[in-house]
């Protein structure tokens, strides 16, 4: 149905240039005398660059756009370059350039229009630039272009759109934070410490008979002379390094706020020493296993930058999960969420009892207070040896505040 109605309004204009041309020529045969045909040699030439116009191949035009980055980061700023070539010097009147942004972005505050005018007459090239300024986290599509060039008179106008595209990223924002992995606690969940941590801290847990490498100081001496059988003791580590990160997907005000906590406390624990693992709980489960290098983590900011606030059920059903009983062990859990309500309190309270430890770090504006019933929560968690962070944020521009530590 478009395409027929611009069809017809083409068809529309040609006649109506048509007709005003015979007109003009009707009226210098039939009056006569220098008036009349000033008038018809003057309209004459505007009547053949309309029809030549008309002619002209803009379909044929080049057009490119150049971006100054790749890969973002969320607040930075997007100069994007367009540039459009031709290859025939027509004379254009005028050229109108406009490069068409998707709905995303097109609020973001905008240094210069991605529009422009030019009178180009001859020129076979013509370039403009524009900048748009605080670049959302997501992922990010230049699809097209538009060119709309036409007469004097606007009897005939031409307009294309180019496909362009260029596809780019924007990673959540880092902020520094002070992530230090000496909160310990023992795996039945009886008893907590703050020392440090040592890596071969163990506790006996049983006993087997000697294997060659075993130290000498692990002879359990009462079950050999019992078993008349060398035997040592059989250990269990405290706790490793290693972090486990639930995302909380469920719709928030505060995701964006969440997003860069859990991005930057990511690179805190890799930096520490320890593997991390992602588990982002949305619409769809993404599991990113216990890793450390440069790859594993670039898959996990890729996952970050794109991930959005999707989730149809809430986040303590999402931790029903068996394999989360099964293999968290040995680990520590972070959950990062900008939500603590009853449900997941008494979700943490059972997972707890199944030998596994939890930290929670909750988001909060940074004019929020702490509601009594948070509080409560947070007191409930605490008896049960669950840490809990509250993270408050002025806004990205100004950066994060840590405030708490339950």
């Amino acid at each position: 149905m478009i395409a027929l109605f611009k069809r017809f309004s083409v068809g529309w204009k040609l006649f109506s240039l048509l007709f005003l041309t015979l007109a003009a020529f009707s009226y210098a045969m039939f009056q006569g005398g220098f008036v009349s045909w000033f008038l018809f040699y003057s309209f004459l030439p505007f009547a053949i660059y309309s029809i030549l116009l008309m002619l002209y191949p803009i379909r044929s035009f080049q057009v490119t756009r150049k971006v100054n980055q790749e890969q973002f980061t969320a607040g930075q700023r997007l100069i994007a370059t367009v540039t459009v070539k031709r290859k025939f010097p027509f004379p254009l009147f005028y050229l109108l350039v406009e490069d068409e942004l998707t709905d995303r972005i097109k609020g973001i505050k905008k240094l210069e229009e991605p529009k422009k005018l030019f009178f180009p007459w001859f020129k076979r090239s013509v370039t403009y630039s524009y900048a748009l300024l605080n670049m959302p986290r997501g992922e990010h599509q230049f699809g097209s272009v538009r060119v709309r060039t036409g007469d004097l008179f606007g009897l005939i106008e031409k307009e294309m759109t180019f496909v362009v595209e260029n596809y780019f990223l924007v990673y959540p924002t880092l902020i520094d934070v002070d992530y230090r992995p000496n909160e310990k606690q023992f795996e039945q969940g009886s008893a907590s410490t703050q020392t440090k941590y040592w890596q071969d801290s163990t506790i006996a847990v049983g006993v087997r008979e000697y294997q060659p490498g075993d130290k000498f100081a692990w002879i359990d001496w009462k079950a050999t002379a019992r078993r008349d059988s060398i035997m040592t003791k059989e250990f269990e580590q405290l706790q490793s390094r290693d972090v486990v990160v639930f995302l909380d997907r469920t719709k928030s005000a505060l995701f964006e706020s969440l997003i860069t906590h859990t991005a930057s406390y990511i690179k805190a624990i890799v930096k520490s020493g320890a593997r991390v693992s992602l588990i982002s709980m949305g619409s769809d489960q993404h599991v990113f296993g216990l890793q450390s290098d440069e790859q594993h983590v670039r898959s996990i900011f890729y996952h970050l930058a794109k991930v959005d606030c999707d989730s149809h059920k809430p986040f303590s059903a999402s931790l029903e999960n068996p394999r989360l009983k099964a293999d968290m062990k040995q680990v520590t859990n972070i959950i990062f969420t900008s939500n603590l309500n009853l449900d997941l309190v008494r979700k943490l309270e059972g997972l707890v009892g199944h030998q596994q430890t939890y930290m929670v770090y909750m988001v909060k504006g940074y004019y929020d207070k702490l509601s009594k019933e948070d509080s409560v929560l947070i007191e409930r968690l605490k008896k049960r040896h669950i840490s809990v962070r509250i993270l408050q944020n002025r806004d990205v521009e100004n950066g994060f505040k840590e405030v708490g530590n339950s």
